[in-house]
């Protein structure tokens, strides 16, 4: 049985859960990622069924697998790269996914061009924009490819470290950086395209200040602190700018909250329970 939220159990440390037995491991870990692990493959996989056959693919490898797992990485680093592992394996390029992705200048506004309504962005997005624009997000998601579209899902709807990334991936950090942040970009672009615009006044610093300073909110984003910068350093382009970014981040987190189905986690409980029993008898 799936143990409660806030129980003795889900308080354990990394080290405590990597000496448990595998029938009391992987109900927590399915209780603790399932939910994101299934976000992320259906972002992944693109349809439910997939994403529900991917999933209990990874727990059964786990549940395979645990006996060779000694704590030299973290249970979470170590589920996902199972993950990321097994994903790979059932990738098909997807219609319309490009084989690489576009440059940091092709993702970046031109100052010449219109910007989101600001008032729209201060405000909650009435259900109607906000559906339209979730559905932009992750069509964008769907159109990475694929190396950029692991690292970018792994950050934003699963919420591993940069250095988890980079330890599943087996990448260096800095490589998991520059996808993610151009990742984001992209999908800043594609949910700008769905908001209201309006004209705004030429930068008024450079454009070398302006980049700057999109690299140091990347930067709060990947670390995930507040982004403290003073308003008069922000120009009306960057303001609308870093909304965006802000409300594509919203809206992936948002995807790593759903629900699995239920009659997937039952199937794994079904499979942990027997885990157990085989370990006891």
């Amino acid at each position: 049985m799936q143990p409660p939220v806030g129980s003795k159990t889900s308080r354990r440390s990394d080290a405590e859960l990597a000496r448990l037995p595998v029938d009391e491991a992987l109900p927590l870990l399915l209780e603790q990622h399932g939910n994101r692990l299934y976000g992320m493959a259906l972002k992944l996989c693109g349809h439910p069924d997939d994403a529900q056959d991917l999933v209990q693919e990874i727990f059964l490898i786990a549940l395979r697998k645990w006996h060779q797992y000694h704590g030299d990485a973290r249970p979470t680093t170590w589920l996902y790269t199972i993950a990321a592992r097994a994903c790979m394996r059932k990738r098909r390029r997807r219609a319309g996914e490009p084989e690489h992705m576009e440059s940091l200048t092709d993702l970046l506004p031109d100052p010449e061009d219109q910007i989101a309504d600001l008032d729209v962005l201060n405000d909650p997005l009435d259900e109607h924009l906000r559906n339209e624009v979730q559905e932009s997000v992750e069509n964008a998601i769907a159109q990475l490819p694929m190396n950029y579209r692991m690292p970018l899902v792994l950050k934003e709807i699963v919420e591993l470290p940069i250095a988890d990334i980079a330890s599943v991936l087996g990448i260096k950090a800095a490589t998991v950086k520059t996808r993610i942040h151009r990742g984001r970009l992209l999908l800043r672009r594609e949910l700008s395209r769905c908001l209201p615009q309006q004209d705004a006044p030429p930068p008024d610093h450079s454009r070398q200040m302006c980049l700057d300073l999109l690299k140091a909110k990347q930067e709060s984003l990947d670390r995930g602190v507040p982004f403290r910068v003073a308003p008069e350093e922000l120009c009306t382009r960057c303001e609308a700018l870093f909304s965006t970014l802000d409300l594509a981040h919203e809206i992936c987190d948002s995807v790593g909250h759903g629900e699995m189905p239920e009659e997937l986690r039952a199937v794994l409980d079904r499979a942990f329970a027997e885990a157990g029993n085989t370990s006891v008898s």
